[in-house]
């Protein structure tokens, strides 16, 4: 293929934000095409600017915006972050609809539509990443771009019912259709936007599995994004995982460690995740004092008020289990609300016993294959895997469970606990061999695949 050109609201312009995940897919492809990623520069400004900033690291260009204060308020806090992913989880509830803000949005895709336009050459393909750019490619088509436009969404994507919500939902429809190839994290999210498209827009299926929709065809199929396996494998191996592993052992002191890992954020179920660990040392005696609890949460977009909300939540469900059940040498459920390196992280996985990943709703969820690549091959702890989270139709091996009956998901980390290490192994095999063989390259690979065929016409 020719030039790669990425577009996604935050990039790897910081070298250190290089480390794992989506940053290393696109980091890579663009390195070997000598492309361009363009994005927000993480500054706010008090009025709306032209200005751009680039530069330059191994091959890659970034070409950065910065962002008013009206634009962040509206583009960025009010409708992707309290429409859009609110709506996107299934929580029509949260959605705070503004059909202002909305105007911002699309005013903020056609802007850096317009700046990306002005740089692109015949040959190249542009990669857009997730829920801030939806309009991302109908706004390059009017800015005069005909070439391949792949799109690839991070988040779930609701059933048809859930999406109507949206008042914009066919104008976000139309404009996602403008894209080449649109990429969904699970066969879920894909049947769900197939759905929309044929029972509301009259899109029909062609021999070859497009859609026709909109004087125009789309290709639309499920990408499960995988993670670096082998650099997490090795990072739970570092001295600075070792160094963490030894200091929580400490306070351990033989117990067996159950460990959540998740943003603190209303998807992901950790109000749930507390009751049913309440649930455990109610109905399982035999687990105080031997059992001990740490969930990492760092605090995630603070001036939402649902989140602020959200942490008084866990402040009270975690007082009432160990004001219940700890003691002078034992704290029952340790809660965190700070952020950890990887190689800390991979060190706190390697040692648990139980590995708890349990949102209401997820697009993929990377914790649980970090989980799984970061376990003694020996002695490997039991992941315990929410259905809802599009990770659970690859990894099957696990313990899969519906987080919202807290005392099933009980009695599933009780469980987890006490399974004999012929049956752990047997399932952690399973599971590595999966996150293994379909990590970051082979999602990476898979997209490029099916978005190169359109350049080059063998498709």
């Amino acid at each position: 293929m020719g030039r790669l050109i990425a577009i996604s609201n935050r990039t790897a312009a910081d070298p250190g934000a290089r480390a794992g995940g989506l940053a290393v897919a696109v980091w890579e492809s663009l390195k070997s095409t000598g492309g361009v990623w363009f994005g927000w520069s993480g500054d706010i400004v008090e009025q709306p600017t032209r200005s751009l900033h680039t530069m330059k690291d191994d091959g890659v260009e970034f070409v950065l915006t910065d962002l008013s204060q009206h634009e962040h308020d509206q583009y960025y806090l009010k409708y992707a972050n309290s429409v859009l992913w609110p709506v996107f989880h299934y929580r029509i509830d949260l959605a705070s609809f503004d059909a202002d803000a909305f105007q911002v949005y699309v005013a903020v895709n056609q802007r850096i539509a317009s700046m990306v336009a002005d740089r692109l050459k015949e040959g190249d393909s542009v990669w857009v990443h997730d829920y801030h750019f939806l309009l991302m490619g109908d706004s390059l088509r009017r800015a005069g771009w005909d070439g391949p436009i792949g799109f690839f969404l991070h988040i779930p994507f609701p059933p048809p019912e859930v999406f109507r919500a949206l008042p914009e939902h066919l104008w976000i429809a139309r404009a996602m259709c403008n894209y080449s190839v649109i990429g969904f994290q699970s066969e879920q999210d894909r049947s769900n936007f197939t759905r929309y498209l044929i029972e509301d827009c009259k899109a029909k299926v062609l021999d070859d599995g497009r859609l026709e929709v909109f004087a125009t065809t789309v290709k639309v199929e499920a990408y499960p994004i995988g993670i670096d396996a082998e650099s997490f494998e090795a990072a739970a191996k570092t001295e600075k995982a070792q160094e963490a592993a030894e200091r929580i052992g400490r306070f351990l002191g033989g117990r067996s460690l159950v460990i959540g890992v998740d943003r603190m954020d209303y998807s992901k179920g950790l109000p749930q995740r507390f009751e049913a660990v309440g649930r455990l040392f109610d109905d399982y005696p035999e687990t105080h004092g031997t059992v001990s609890v740490t969930q990492i949460a760092p605090p995630s977009r603070s001036k939402v008020e649902e989140y602020r909300e959200l942490r008084q939540t866990l402040d009270r469900l975690a007082g009432r289990i160990n004001g219940d059940y700890g003691d002078l040498d034992w704290i029952p459920l340790r809660y965190l609300a700070r952020s950890y390196d990887r190689e800390e992280l991979a060190g706190l996985f390697r040692i648990a016993r139980v590995g708890l990943v349990t949102p209401l709703r997820d697009g993929m969820n990377l914790v649980c294959k970090e989980f799984v690549m970061a376990q003694d091959e020996e002695d490997p702890g039991v992941l315990i895997l929410s259905e809802f989270a599009g990770a659970a139709e690859q990894l099957k091996a696990a313990l899969l469970v519906n987080p919202h009956d807290k005392r099933k998901l009980a009695e599933v980390i009780h469980h987890g606990l006490t399974m004999p290490i012929e049956e752990r192994r047997e399932r952690w095999l399973e599971l590595r061999k999966v996150v293994t063989e379909q990590d970051i390259s082979w999602w990476r690979q898979n997209f490029l695949k099916d978005l190169d065929a359109l350049q080059t016409g063998s498709s």
